[in-house]
């Protein structure tokens, strides 16, 4: 089975790949590849959410810290250079990402959450205000997509596969974490906290460190969509953009690798096909939230995996009933 899910995601990884060049309309790559972009923040987040069952709000911090990474280098100091634009907004998002976890680690469960959704207002206030560096609302404009040696990324096609293969990328590190010992030590954390702190395990540091790596993830996607969007401002901070992506982890399924990422399509192409029918967009888009959680509490991943056992109890069912059915003929 290990050889067929391999298998099968190495086509899809190639499908994906020829698309652009196969006819796709400009507006369903452009679609797919923030699909990509926000599937890194939201299986960064999913290291918080799924593995080690920290429920987040800050992660538009990080996200907007890496995009304005972006903005600030490339239109203030002229810096046109992708890696060293990329490592400062990694580091910018890994050393907020400590503060706030120092403060929002004093705390757990509800309290925890709403020390990270106030310091992420904190922040994406602070980018509203602090308008000789930031532009305020009007946020910042004039950069272009980078070049990487020969490659151009400024066509659609490219930064398409660009934001593809960086996807990939995060998406096999943060598999190798999750099923490394640390990984399964913040599972366990998760389990039984009491158990793990009486077993000798720093909770603290563990649930610091994931909290560092989630934020690094971010960064990257923010520094990505700046880049994609050619546009940076506050909304790249704001509450609303920490609640999709949380919403995305679990729409997709949290505990998973792919299942945030299949949360971020979803999300991506409903709100953007539902807004272009009518205003009342959000609405709809609730009604479908409410309906996942409802009926598939542990995501559509989960909803996948319990038909698929169905199925197979099915089949198993049909198997040994046939020969009872045969016997009984003769």
């Amino acid at each position: 089975m290990r050889w067929t899910h391999l298998l099968g995601l190495i086509i899809g990884v190639i499908l994906l790949a020829v698309l652009p060049f196969a006819g796709l309309p400009p507006y369903f790559v452009s679609l797919l590849t923030q699909t990509f972009i926000f599937g890194i923040a939201a299986a960064g987040l999913d290291l918080l959410v799924g593995r080690t069952g920290m429920v987040s709000f800050s992660q538009a911090a990080f996200f907007g810290l890496g995009a304005y990474s972006v903005g600030l280098l490339t239109t203030r100091l002229h810096i046109e250079s992708f890696p060293v634009i990329l490592i400062t907004g990694i580091v910018a998002a890994v050393v907020v990402a400590a503060l706030f976890a120092a403060v929002a680690l004093r705390g757990s469960g509800v309290s925890y959450l709403i020390i990270t959704l106030a310091l992420n207002q904190v922040v994406w206030g602070l980018a509203f205000q602090w308008v000789s560096l930031t532009g305020g609302e009007n946020g910042i404009s004039g950069f272009m997509r980078p070049r990487l040696g020969p490659l151009d990324l400024s066509g659609s096609a490219e930064y398409y596969l660009f934001s593809l293969v960086v996807m990939l990328i995060c998406l096999y590190l943060l598999w190798l974490i999750a099923h490394s010992p640390f990984g399964l030590v913040l599972q366990g954390i998760r389990e039984q906290p009491r158990r793990m702190r009486a077993l000798g395990y720093n909770v603290w540091g563990y649930q610091f460190t994931a909290s560092l790596i989630a934020a690094a993830f971010a960064g990257i996607a923010g520094v990505l969509f700046a880049y994609y969007n050619l546009f940076v401002s506050p909304a790249n901070l704001s509450l609303a953009v920490s609640t999709q992506i949380l919403i995305m982890v679990i729409l997709g399924g949290s505990g998973t690798i792919l299942g945030p990422v299949a949360g971020a399509g979803i999300i991506t192409f409903l709100s953007n096909t539902i807004s272009g029918y009518t205003e009342r967009w959000q609405i709809i888009l609730g009604a479908v939230y409410v309906l996942v959680v409802m009926y598939a509490p542990d995501g559509l991943s989960g909803l996948v995996r319990r038909m698929r056992g169905l199925a197979q109890l099915f089949s198993e069912k049909k198997a040994n009933s046939e020969p009872v059915a045969l016997h009984a003929k003769d």
